[in-house]
């Protein structure tokens, strides 16, 4: 079991910043990559980034260039650092931690953050 507490989230005017941080506990060892996710009102849930253990990362095109994933292993923590936010990143922004064997997704709380214009 792999237990997962973001924070970080928050109201911020368009142009400001957040960084989030998602904190793992428990069967901390058989995890894999971690990422984040966000979920707009009546929209479905969509990939922001991703990050392997090996440091690896990835984002979502919408995001690139604004957003950083960064990963502490030793803290077992995650971040996003999201810079020149926007009314579209207003969303729930939720933590993923992956293990590979057996395959399974672990999901945190959410944590909402709302961008104003």
């Amino acid at each position: 079991q792999v237990q997962l507490v973001e924070s970080g989230g928050g109201l911020v005017q368009a142009g400001g910043s957040l960084r989030l941080s998602c904190a793992a506990s428990g069967s901390i060892f058989a995890i894999g990559a971690m990422g984040w996710y966000r979920q707009a009102p009546g929209k479905q849930r969509d990939l922001v980034s991703t990050i392997t253990r090996g440091g690896s990362t990835n984002y979502a095109d919408s995001v690139k260039g604004r957003f950083t994933i960064s990963r502490d292993n030793a803290k077992n923590t995650v971040y996003l650092q999201m810079n020149s936010l926007k009314p579209e990143d207003t969303a729930v922004y939720y933590c993923e931690a992956t293990v590979p064997l057996p395959p399974y997704a672990y999901w945190g709380q959410g944590t909402q953050v709302t961008v104003s214009s």
